[in-house]
């Protein structure tokens, strides 16, 4: 039983099925692995243990007395400390809430609950918002990979417990790819779903299409796994629908090759380090290796990048510009100054920036006609030293704002497609490198498909889960 936190969610919830292993064992597991290896890098800084062990019993009772069971079965997840647990703080990283207990779970967590899901701890998170986990309350999360490098953000907790075994799922949210780039940075599995396909809490702007839940986890299946679980309508949410029938992970039982990928190093309008587009470039060409034409004919994203700097300031103002009011001097300088920028924007700017979104959407769609996937790397660079607040500079080219660094995500953040994260080598010093893959709009099922194919043909999921390490393993290529 000391093993089982080697295992995939598929596996341990065929093996709760089967009655061959029970939710507490699972569970203990969990918090057991936690224990074992989470003070060296600081992914899971509060945990739950009477609460998901009570759970656990339920679901093992329930198993017992013959009901239908449940999607995931009891099995053990970590969510982000962003999301409300019912009993369990939530802080957001921030000083100002480092006593809040929510009564109630949010209606991501909801669902999953309802669908066998039981959360052992919280995941670290970046105070507020941000690309780098580190906080007042709870410290920096450490890269597993390489404990002297960032985590990422800001779901960098939740992908640095996946990483080393600490849960087989983990929720995560990304706005401009705070799910994405820690899942390239720990070198796991994470999907952006389109807006509405997992509902939100009652915390963000209901009409929001930016801010997206979506899963996090070793590989493709288990990502299709969680997100059954997790999609599906919620009065909490007005853009949330209905799970579509049959389900995503039948979805990637039966993948066929798509035929026609484009590919791109920087989409024409972000930086990039030249040893992520290598690695990146040779990832995408075993799709042609498989007999998948590959292609440069990327749509433009002229404008994605100003438009989204603008809207997600607007977001941020919305959500924040009364805490901002009253709790200046305690929320981090760089979300006061996004914040700000939010307040300040014209009328002309939201102009500008919704007329480059609408133009871009109507451009991907074009793509989509010639196309069934995108395909570029995921951060412009590999995790950076973890004492750094933000990147300044990209192989030498200065920076302009803190989330620059990972505009090659919030770029295709502003297509509202469906956009997976999956690894796909390591520099050479052995720090994981991404792609992303999009698919077409509300084409999960079928992006899943693609993603799964290339994970097969690159054969890095069973590197996990890992040791934490003091350093980065240098690669021979």
């Amino acid at each position: 039983m000391n093993e089982l936190f080697r295992l995939t969610a598929s596996e341990c919830v065929k093996l709760l099925a089967s009655g061959k292993v029970s939710s507490v064992e699972l569970v203990e597991a969990s918090l057991s692995r936690i224990d074992a290896v989470n003070d060296q890098i600081n992914a899971i800084p509060l945990t739950c243990p009477d609460r998901a062990l009570k759970q656990a019993a339920q679901a093992d009772a329930d198993r017992l007395r013959g009901g239908s069971g449940s999607l995931l079965g009891g099995l053990p997840i970590a969510v982000k400390d962003y999301n409300n647990v019912a009993g369990v703080a939530t802080t957001y990283g921030s000083p100002l809430y480092r006593d809040f207990v929510p009564d109630e779970s949010d209606a991501t967590v909801q669902m999953l609950e309802s669908n066998g899901a039981i959360p052992v701890g919280k995941s670290n998170v970046p105070e507020w918002a941000g690309g780098h986990t580190f906080n007042p309350v709870y410290g920096t999360t450490k890269n597993p990979w390489d404990a002297s490098k960032s985590a990422g953000g800001s779901s960098g907790g939740s992908g640095a417990a996946l990483a080393t075994g600490m849960v087989p799922l983990a929720t995560g949210n990304d706005l401009g790819g705070s799910l994405r780039t820690p899942s390239a940075f720990n070198g796991i599995v994470g999907f952006r779903p389109s807006p509405g396909v997992v509902p939100r809490g009652l915390r963000l702007q209901p009409f929001d299409t930016l801010w997206v839940e979506g899963p996090m986890a070793r590989n493709v299946t288990d990502v299709a796994l969680m997100l059954d679980a997790g999609s599906g309508q919620h009065p909490d949410d007005p853009l949330s629908f209905a799970s579509a029938p049959g389900g995503y992970s039948a979805a990637v039982t039966d993948a066929p090759l798509p035929s026609r990928i484009a590919f791109s190093p920087d989409l024409g309008v972000v930086p990039m380090a030249k040893e992520v587009a290598r690695v990146c470039e040779q990832a995408a060409g075993r799709f042609s290796e498989a007999g998948v034409e590959v292609t440069d004919e990327i749509p433009d994203f002229t404008g994605a990048v100003d438009g989204f700097q603008t809207l997600r300031g607007v977001l941020l103002g919305t959500m924040m510009g009364e805490v901002l009011e009253k709790h200046r001097e305690d929320i981090a300088p760089e979300i006061v100054g996004n914040i700000e920028l939010g307040m300040n924007v014209t009328s002309d700017q939201m102009f500008v920036a919704e007329r480059a979104r609408w133009e871009l959407y109507k451009r991907v769609n074009a793509f989509f006609e010639t196309h069934d996937v995108l395909v570029c790397p995921t951060s412009s660079i590999p995790a950076f030293p973890a004492e750094q607040r933000y990147v300044t500079e990209i192989d030498g080219q200065p920076l302009e704002t803190y989330i620059d660094w990972f505009s090659i995500t919030f770029a295709l953040t502003m297509t509202a497609c469906p956009v997976i994260s999956l690894p796909c080598g390591f520099t050479q010093q052995g720090l994981p490198v991404a792609v992303q893959l999009m698919g077409k709009p509300r084409g999960e099922a079928a992006l899943l498909r693609a993603a799964r194919i290339l994970e097969e043909i690159l054969a890095l999921s069973g590197n996990l889960p890992i040791e934490p390490r003091n350093n980065a393993t240098p690669t021979s290529s």
